[in-house]
Protein backbone atom coordinates (compact mmCIF):
# COMPACT_ATOMS: atom_id res chain seq x y z
CA UNK A 1 0.00 0.00 0.00
CA UNK A 2 1.59 3.26 -0.96
CA UNK A 3 1.33 6.47 0.99
CA UNK A 4 -2.17 7.71 1.03
CA UNK A 5 -4.00 5.15 -0.34
CA UNK A 6 -7.20 3.76 1.75
CA UNK A 7 -6.26 0.69 3.67
CA UNK A 8 -7.81 -2.23 2.16
CA UNK A 9 -10.93 -3.36 4.38
CA UNK A 10 -10.58 -6.88 5.14
CA UNK A 11 -13.34 -9.74 3.62
CA UNK A 12 -15.49 -10.24 6.94
CA UNK A 13 -14.89 -13.78 7.72
CA UNK A 14 -16.32 -16.94 5.99
CA UNK A 15 -17.73 -17.58 9.79
CA UNK A 16 -19.94 -14.39 9.83
CA UNK A 17 -21.45 -14.97 6.55
CA UNK A 18 -22.42 -18.53 7.45
CA UNK A 19 -23.99 -17.91 10.87
CA UNK A 20 -25.64 -14.88 9.04
CA UNK A 21 -27.05 -17.20 6.34
CA UNK A 22 -28.04 -19.89 9.16
CA UNK A 23 -30.13 -17.16 10.50
CA UNK A 24 -31.84 -16.52 7.43
CA UNK A 25 -32.59 -20.39 7.17
CA UNK A 26 -33.82 -20.70 10.54
CA UNK A 27 -36.27 -17.85 10.25
CA UNK A 28 -37.64 -19.00 6.53
CA UNK A 29 -38.00 -22.89 8.25
CA UNK A 30 -39.49 -21.72 11.32
CA UNK A 31 -41.85 -19.64 9.32
CA UNK A 32 -42.87 -22.41 7.45
CA UNK A 33 -43.21 -24.77 10.62
CA UNK A 34 -45.49 -22.15 12.56
CA UNK A 35 -47.71 -22.12 9.95
CA UNK A 36 -48.21 -25.50 9.17
CA UNK A 37 -48.14 -26.69 12.87
CA UNK A 38 -48.85 -23.70 15.03
CA UNK A 39 -46.79 -21.77 17.57
CA UNK A 40 -45.82 -25.27 19.85
CA UNK A 41 -44.35 -26.41 16.60
CA UNK A 42 -41.19 -28.67 18.04
CA UNK A 43 -38.01 -26.78 17.52
CA UNK A 44 -36.33 -29.57 16.36
CA UNK A 45 -38.15 -29.85 13.41
CA UNK A 46 -37.26 -26.41 12.84
CA UNK A 47 -33.59 -26.85 13.23
CA UNK A 48 -33.77 -30.14 10.87
CA UNK A 49 -35.92 -28.18 8.12
CA UNK A 50 -33.43 -25.42 8.00
CA UNK A 51 -30.55 -28.23 7.69
CA UNK A 52 -28.77 -27.11 10.44
CA UNK A 53 -28.01 -28.53 14.51
CA UNK A 54 -30.31 -27.43 17.24
CA UNK A 55 -27.17 -25.91 18.83
CA UNK A 56 -27.03 -23.29 15.65
CA UNK A 57 -30.81 -22.95 16.67
CA UNK A 58 -30.10 -22.29 20.35
CA UNK A 59 -27.23 -20.31 19.37
CA UNK A 60 -29.21 -17.43 17.31
CA UNK A 61 -32.20 -17.77 19.22
CA UNK A 62 -31.97 -18.71 23.19
CA UNK A 63 -35.44 -18.42 23.64
CA UNK A 64 -38.64 -19.29 21.45
CA UNK A 65 -39.92 -15.91 21.70
CA UNK A 66 -37.27 -14.59 20.39
CA UNK A 67 -37.61 -16.72 17.36
CA UNK A 68 -41.20 -15.84 17.27
CA UNK A 69 -40.03 -11.82 17.26
CA UNK A 70 -37.81 -12.57 13.96
CA UNK A 71 -40.42 -14.36 11.76
CA UNK A 72 -43.79 -12.11 12.30
CA UNK A 73 -42.53 -8.94 12.96
CA UNK A 74 -43.27 -7.29 9.44
CA UNK A 75 -46.65 -9.08 9.50
CA UNK A 76 -47.49 -7.45 13.22
CA UNK A 77 -46.64 -4.39 12.32
CA UNK A 78 -48.09 -4.48 9.03
CA UNK A 79 -51.87 -4.73 10.93
CA UNK A 80 -50.69 -1.41 12.95
CA UNK A 81 -50.65 0.54 9.60
CA UNK A 82 -53.95 -1.04 8.63
CA UNK A 83 -55.58 0.68 12.16
CA UNK A 84 -53.66 4.30 11.82
CA UNK A 85 -55.48 3.81 8.50
CA UNK A 86 -58.78 2.99 9.73
CA UNK A 87 -58.40 5.90 12.70
CA UNK A 88 -58.17 8.55 9.78
CA UNK A 89 -61.67 7.15 7.69
CA UNK A 90 -64.26 9.91 7.98
CA UNK A 91 -66.98 7.56 8.86
CA UNK A 92 -65.92 5.42 12.01
CA UNK A 93 -68.18 2.00 10.90
CA UNK A 94 -66.55 1.98 7.69
CA UNK A 95 -63.07 2.20 9.74
CA UNK A 96 -63.95 -0.39 12.01
CA UNK A 97 -65.38 -3.19 9.39
CA UNK A 98 -62.16 -2.25 7.33
CA UNK A 99 -60.08 -2.58 10.17
CA UNK A 100 -61.53 -5.93 11.34
CA UNK A 101 -61.12 -7.19 7.84
CA UNK A 102 -57.84 -6.58 7.43
CA UNK A 103 -57.20 -8.26 11.07
CA UNK A 104 -58.91 -11.31 10.12
CA UNK A 105 -57.04 -11.74 6.53
CA UNK A 106 -53.55 -11.45 8.99
CA UNK A 107 -55.51 -14.46 10.85
CA UNK A 108 -55.96 -16.49 8.06
CA UNK A 109 -52.43 -16.28 6.76
CA UNK A 110 -50.96 -19.09 8.85
CA UNK A 111 -51.67 -21.48 12.23
CA UNK A 112 -48.63 -19.10 13.45
CA UNK A 113 -50.22 -15.86 13.00
CA UNK A 114 -53.04 -16.67 14.67
CA UNK A 115 -51.97 -18.54 17.35
CA UNK A 116 -49.76 -15.43 17.79
CA UNK A 117 -52.53 -12.40 17.52
CA UNK A 118 -55.30 -14.65 19.43
CA UNK A 119 -53.96 -15.50 22.54
CA UNK A 120 -50.99 -14.02 24.71
CA UNK A 121 -47.45 -15.09 24.54
CA UNK A 122 -44.91 -13.39 26.71
CA UNK A 123 -41.10 -11.62 25.72
CA UNK A 124 -42.49 -11.26 22.00
CA UNK A 125 -41.33 -7.28 22.05
CA UNK A 126 -43.12 -6.89 19.19
CA UNK A 127 -46.21 -8.26 19.44
CA UNK A 128 -46.81 -6.31 22.97
CA UNK A 129 -46.71 -3.12 20.82
CA UNK A 130 -49.13 -4.91 18.42
CA UNK A 131 -51.78 -5.73 21.35
CA UNK A 132 -51.32 -1.85 22.43
CA UNK A 133 -51.69 -0.49 19.38
CA UNK A 134 -54.88 -3.07 18.60
CA UNK A 135 -56.95 -2.23 21.56
CA UNK A 136 -56.27 1.70 20.92
CA UNK A 137 -57.27 1.22 17.38
CA UNK A 138 -60.50 -0.06 18.37
CA UNK A 139 -61.44 2.20 21.77
CA UNK A 140 -61.07 5.13 19.09
CA UNK A 141 -63.13 3.36 16.41
CA UNK A 142 -65.87 2.46 18.89
CA UNK A 143 -66.13 5.68 20.70
CA UNK A 144 -66.36 7.98 17.07
CA UNK A 145 -69.28 4.93 15.96
CA UNK A 146 -71.38 5.58 19.30
CA UNK A 147 -71.14 9.10 18.64
CA UNK A 148 -72.44 8.54 15.41
CA UNK A 149 -74.98 6.30 15.82
CA UNK A 150 -73.62 3.63 13.78
CA UNK A 151 -72.58 0.94 16.66
CA UNK A 152 -74.30 0.11 20.00
CA UNK A 153 -74.71 1.83 22.70
CA UNK A 154 -73.63 -0.30 25.36
CA UNK A 155 -70.70 -2.31 23.49
CA UNK A 156 -67.27 -2.13 24.97
CA UNK A 157 -63.69 -2.53 23.85
CA UNK A 158 -63.52 -5.95 26.13
CA UNK A 159 -66.72 -7.03 24.23
CA UNK A 160 -65.09 -6.73 20.88
CA UNK A 161 -61.80 -7.97 21.80
CA UNK A 162 -62.90 -10.80 22.91
CA UNK A 163 -65.30 -12.06 20.66
CA UNK A 164 -62.53 -11.39 17.88
CA UNK A 165 -60.22 -13.45 19.68
CA UNK A 166 -62.63 -16.68 20.18
CA UNK A 167 -63.81 -15.79 16.57
CA UNK A 168 -60.45 -15.56 15.30
CA UNK A 169 -59.29 -19.11 16.98
CA UNK A 170 -61.78 -20.53 14.57
CA UNK A 171 -60.29 -19.09 11.28
CA UNK A 172 -57.65 -22.25 10.65
CA UNK A 173 -60.19 -24.91 10.67
CA UNK A 174 -63.08 -22.62 8.85
CA UNK A 175 -60.06 -22.67 5.82
CA UNK A 176 -60.01 -26.24 5.65
CA UNK A 177 -63.29 -26.86 6.08
CA UNK A 178 -65.02 -24.85 3.75
CA UNK A 179 -62.28 -22.49 1.65
CA UNK A 180 -59.68 -19.70 2.58
CA UNK A 181 -62.91 -17.10 3.01
CA UNK A 182 -65.08 -18.83 4.96
CA UNK A 183 -64.48 -16.53 7.84
CA UNK A 184 -66.16 -13.74 5.92
CA UNK A 185 -69.92 -14.72 6.89
CA UNK A 186 -68.98 -15.52 10.93
CA UNK A 187 -67.01 -12.04 10.53
CA UNK A 188 -70.36 -10.52 9.20
CA UNK A 189 -72.57 -11.74 11.65
CA UNK A 190 -70.72 -10.50 14.34
CA UNK A 191 -70.54 -6.67 12.66
CA UNK A 192 -74.43 -6.49 12.73
CA UNK A 193 -74.78 -7.54 16.37
CA UNK A 194 -72.62 -4.49 16.75
CA UNK A 195 -74.58 -2.10 14.55
CA UNK A 196 -76.80 0.79 16.48
CA UNK A 197 -80.61 0.66 16.49
CA UNK A 198 -82.92 1.19 13.27
CA UNK A 199 -80.25 0.31 10.67
CA UNK A 200 -81.23 -2.00 7.92
CA UNK A 201 -79.66 -5.80 8.05
CA UNK A 202 -77.41 -7.04 5.54
CA UNK A 203 -77.09 -9.75 3.90
CA UNK A 204 -74.44 -12.13 5.19
CA UNK A 205 -71.58 -13.07 2.86
CA UNK A 206 -71.02 -16.49 1.47
CA UNK A 207 -72.62 -19.61 2.44
CA UNK A 208 -73.64 -21.10 5.78
CA UNK A 209 -71.89 -24.59 6.89
CA UNK A 210 -73.34 -27.55 6.58
CA UNK A 211 -73.63 -30.06 9.13
CA UNK A 212 -70.11 -31.98 7.81
CA UNK A 213 -68.28 -28.99 7.93
CA UNK A 214 -69.41 -27.92 10.58
CA UNK A 215 -68.06 -31.10 12.60
CA UNK A 216 -64.73 -30.50 10.73
CA UNK A 217 -64.89 -26.95 12.17
CA UNK A 218 -65.05 -28.36 15.54
CA UNK A 219 -62.87 -31.20 15.28
CA UNK A 220 -59.86 -29.02 14.27
CA UNK A 221 -60.33 -26.78 16.96
CA UNK A 222 -59.69 -29.52 19.16
CA UNK A 223 -56.56 -30.08 21.22
CA UNK A 224 -56.89 -33.99 19.44
CA UNK A 225 -56.07 -32.62 16.05
CA UNK A 226 -53.94 -34.04 14.18
CA UNK A 227 -50.57 -32.49 13.92
CA UNK A 228 -47.65 -32.86 11.16
CA UNK A 229 -43.82 -33.79 13.27
CA UNK A 230 -41.95 -34.04 10.19
CA UNK A 231 -41.14 -37.43 11.64
CA UNK A 232 -40.08 -35.29 15.51
CA UNK A 233 -42.63 -35.75 18.82
CA UNK A 234 -42.79 -33.22 21.39
CA UNK A 235 -40.91 -29.96 21.51
CA UNK A 236 -41.04 -27.07 23.93
CA UNK A 237 -44.27 -25.10 25.07
CA UNK A 238 -45.33 -21.68 23.40
CA UNK A 239 -43.53 -20.19 26.31
CA UNK A 240 -40.64 -22.39 26.77
CA UNK A 241 -37.21 -21.61 26.53
CA UNK A 242 -35.47 -23.13 23.29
Amino acid sequence: MTVGEEPETPAPPRLRRDARRNRERLVEAAHAVFAEQGLEAPLDVIARRAGVGNATLYRHFPARAALVDAVFRDQLTGTMEAGERARRAPDAWAGLAGYLDAVFVTLAADRGTNDLMTTRLSDVETLGAVHAHNRETVDVLLERARAQGSVRADVTTEDLLFALAALGRAVPPLAVAAGPDAWRRPLALFLEGLRGPGREPRPLPGRPLDEEELGQVLGEMGPHRARPTDGSVGGAAAGDQV
